[in-house]
C-alpha cells in the first residue's frame, strides 16, 4: 500500500488492567469452555482475539451510522460479499480474473486502491489489519494497534458451579421436573494487557487521532454493553498510556511497562476486588508523557 496522509504523529504504548468477579472473562472450547489458564503459572489468559472482539462491538454501537466506522469483523457476515463491495466502488479496475468466488486486480495501483477503500470504510481494518486475500482479493493490511494476551496478577482458582432449570427440554425428560447443568467461573480476577500503537504504521491505514480517541473510549467502555450471565460482573480499572514525542518513540516499550506495577497488598492472602491490589507508577523518561484514566 502506498503512504497515506492521514495518522499519527507519534508513537503510543498502554496499559489496560481489568477484572472478573464470578464469571468466565474467557472460556477455553478445547477444555469444555473452562476459563483459559497458564497450566504452568496458573494465571489466567484472556486472548487478543477476545479483546478485539469487545473493541469491535463496542464501536459498531457507539458509531453506528458514521461513516469510516463500520466493522469488517462481526457475526453474521460473509467478508468476500463486503469485498466485492471495494471493487463495485472502484469501477475500471482490470481484473486478473474474473469468476464467482475470484476476483483480483491485475494493477498493483489497482490492489493498493482496493486495500485504501477497504481502510477508509472499516474501522477494525484501519486499526488491527485484515487479510482480504480469501478468493475475491483486496489486499492484506497490517494494523498499527496490536494487543498482548491479557493475564492475570494472581493465579486463579476456577470452580465449577452447579446450576438447575425449572423446565426440560424434550418430552422424554417431562417426569425429571427439573435439568442440571454446570458453569465455570473465575471468583475473582484482575487481569493486566499490555498494547501498542505504531505511527508509522498508522499512515499507512489512515488510523488518526479521531479513530484513537475511539480506541481509547473503547477500552475504558468495553464490558459496559458486554454483558452476559457467564461473564458476570467485568469493568476497566485502570487505563494507562504512554504518549511519545516522536514516530519512532522515545524509550522501549518494555521498559515503559515495567513502570507500572501491579502487587496484591500486604496482608491480603486471597485478593477478592480491585482494592485488594496496589499500583506503583515510576515517572516517565524524557519525552514520553504517562496520561492515566480512572
Amino acid at each position: 500500500m502506498t503512504h497515506v496522509e492521514t495518522g499519527l504523529d507519534r508513537r503510543y504504548e498502554f496499559v489496560v488492567l481489568f477484572d472478573v468477579k464470578n464469571g468466565n472473562p474467557n472460556g477455553d472450547p478445547d477444555a469444555g469452555n473452562l476459563p483459559r489458564i497458564d497450566a504452568e503459572t496458573g494465571c489466567g489468559l484472556v486472548t487478543d482475539v477476545c479483546i478485539k472482539r469487545k473493541i469491535r462491538n463496542y464501536v459498531e454501537l457507539a458509531r453506528a451510522g458514521e461513516p469510516s466506522f463500520d466493522i469488517y469483523v462481526k457475526e453474521g457476515v460473509v467478508l468476500n460479499n463486503l469485498n466485492k463491495e471495494a471493487f463495485a466502488a472502484n469501477p475500471g479496475i482490470e481484473l486478473k480474473e474474473k469468476k464467482a468466488d475470484k476476483m483480483e486486480a491485475k494493477r498493483r495501483e489497482d490492489q493498493e486502491s482496493l486495500a485504501r477503500w477497504m481502510c477508509a470504510k472499516y474501522y477494525d481494518i484501519r486499526a488491527f489489519g485484515a487479510v482480504m486475500t480469501t478468493g475475491i482479493n483486496c489486499g492484506q493490511v497490517r494494523g498499527p494497534v496490536q494487543f498482548s494476551f491479557a493475564t492475570s496478577i494472581d493465579p486463579i482458582s476456577p470452580q465449577e458451579v452447579t446450576i438447575t432449570r425449572m423446565a426440560v427440554t424434550n418430552e422424554r425428560d417431562a417426569d425429571k421436573e427439573r435439568t442440571m447443568g454446570r458453569k465455570s467461573i473465575v471468583p475473582y480476577g484482575l487481569y493486566r494487557m499490555e498494547g501498542y500503537v505504531s505511527a508509522p504504521l498508522s499512515n499507512r491505514t489512515g488510523f488518526n487521532s479521531r479513530d484513537l480517541d475511539v480506541l481509547w473510549e473503547a477500552l475504558l467502555n468495553m464490558f459496559e454493553h458486554d454483558r452476559s450471565a457467564s461473564r458476570g460482573s467485568m469493568a476497566t480499572r485502570k487505563l494507562y498510556i504512554f504518549e511519545h514525542s516522536s514516530p519512532l518513540g522515545n524509550a522501549p516499550a518494555h521498559e515503559l511497562f515495567e513502570r507500572i506495577r501491579v502487587n496484591r497488598r500486604p496482608g491480603v492472602d486471597v485478593a477478592r476486588s480491585f482494592e485488594d491490589y496496589e499500583i506503583a507508577v515510576e515517572s516517565s523518561p524524557s519525552g514520553v508523557r504517562l496520561i492515566e484514566f480512572r
